[in-house]
C-alpha cells in the first residue's frame, strides 16, 4: 500500500510523540508499505518569528507570509524541523531523506490569490518520479511544506494541502493526518468517528469547525475526490496504531468518507 502521513507542527514540538511516531515507520516499511512523510511546523515557526520580533497573522487558518516570514519558514521547516524528524526516523532504524518541496522541483506552486497572503502558494504540479526512485532505493522521503513557485520563488504551503496533493500524485491508498487534537468534533464537542464530506460545508457555515481545521478538511475533500481511498485524522498521541492501519479497527480520530 502507498501511504502519505502528515505530522503537524504542534506534534513535532513533543519529542516523545516524535519518537513514538518514528518507531512506527520501520514497521510500516517492513510490512511492504511505501511511505511519504509530509510535515509542517507552524508552532516552531510562530515561536521563531516571535523571537525575531515579527508579528504573525492568520486568515482562515492560513499564515500571512511576507518575504521575511517566508525566509524564516525556509530556515525552520526545511532546516531544523526536517532534519530533526529525519534523525528520529533514522534512529528508529529506517533510512530516510529530508527534502523540501522545492528540491528536485518535485512540488511546484502558484501564488494563492484569494485572499492574497503574500508568499503563500497552492500546489499546481507534483513530479512523483523522484518519490518512486527513493522508494525503489529503500528510502522514505520526509518533505517539508515549501514549494518552488513558477516564478522561482519559494512559497509557504499549507502542509495539509501539500500532503493531499502528494497523496493524489503518488496514487496513495491512504492519507493520514497526525494532529494534536482528538479528531473533528461536533457542536457538542464529541469526536465524530465517521465524517461524510457532505456534512462539512454546514459545519463550516455554523462555525462548528474553524481555524486550522478548515484547510485540513478542505485538503481531505480534495484527496477523496481525486482518488485517494482513505483519509483519516488521527491524534498523534496514538501513533502506535499506524502499523495496523490497514488491518485493524482504529478506535480513535475521525475517518473522512466520500459521499456514496
Amino acid at each position: 500500500m502507498k501511504l502519505v502521513i502528515k505530522i503537524g507542527g504542534a506534534a513535532l514540538d513533543d519529542k516523545e510523540l516524535v519518537k513514538k511516531f518514528a518507531k512506527t515507520i520501520p514497521s510500516l516499511w517492513r510490512e511492504g508499505h511505501k511511505l511519504v512523510i509530509v510535515h509542517g511546523g507552524g508552532a516552531a515557526l510562530s515561536r521563531t518569528l516571535k523571537q525575531l520580533g515579527c508579528e504573525t497573522t492568520f486568515i482562515d487558518g492560513l499564515r500571512v507570509t511576507d518575504a521575511q516570514t517566508r525566509d524564516v519558514a525556509v530556515m525552520v521547516l526545511a532546516g531544523q524541523l526536517n532534519k530533526r524528524l529525519v534523525a528520529s526516523i533514522g534512529a528508529a532504524g529506517q533510512p530516510s531523506l529530508g527534502l523540501c518541496g522545492g528540491d528536485l522541483q518535485m512540488f511546484r506552486a502558484t501564488k494563492k490569490q484569494q485572499p492574497d497572503l503574500g508568499y503563500v502558494g497552492e500546489i499546481c504540479s507534483v513530479d512523483a518520479q523522484w518519490i518512486e526512485r527513493l522508494w525503489n532505493a529503500g528510502i522514505v522521503p520526509v518533505v517539508s511544506s515549501l514549494a518552488l513557485g513558477v516564478d522561482d520563488e519559494y512559497y509557504n504551503i499549507n502542509a495539509d494541502h501539500m500532503a493531499s496533493a502528494c497523496a493524489v500524485a503518488c496514487g496513495a491508498d491512504a492519507l493520514i493526518y497526525l494532529t494534536d487534537v482528538a479528531g473533528v468534533k461536533d457542536a457538542e464537542g464529541a469526536v465524530i468517528r465517521w465524517l461524510d464530506v457532505k456534512s462539512i460545508a454546514a459545519m463550516v457555515q455554523q462555525a462548528t469547525v474553524s481555524g486550522g481545521m478548515l484547510p485540513k478538511l478542505e485538503a481531505c475533500i480534495k484527496a477523496l475526490k481525486r482518488g485517494v481511498t482513505r483519509v483519516r485524522i488521527l491524534p498523534a498521541e496514538h501513533a502506535e496504531v499506524l502499523p495496523g492501519f490497514f488491518s485493524d479497527p482504529i478506535e480513535c480520530g475521525t475517518e473522512v468518507i466520500a459521499s456514496s
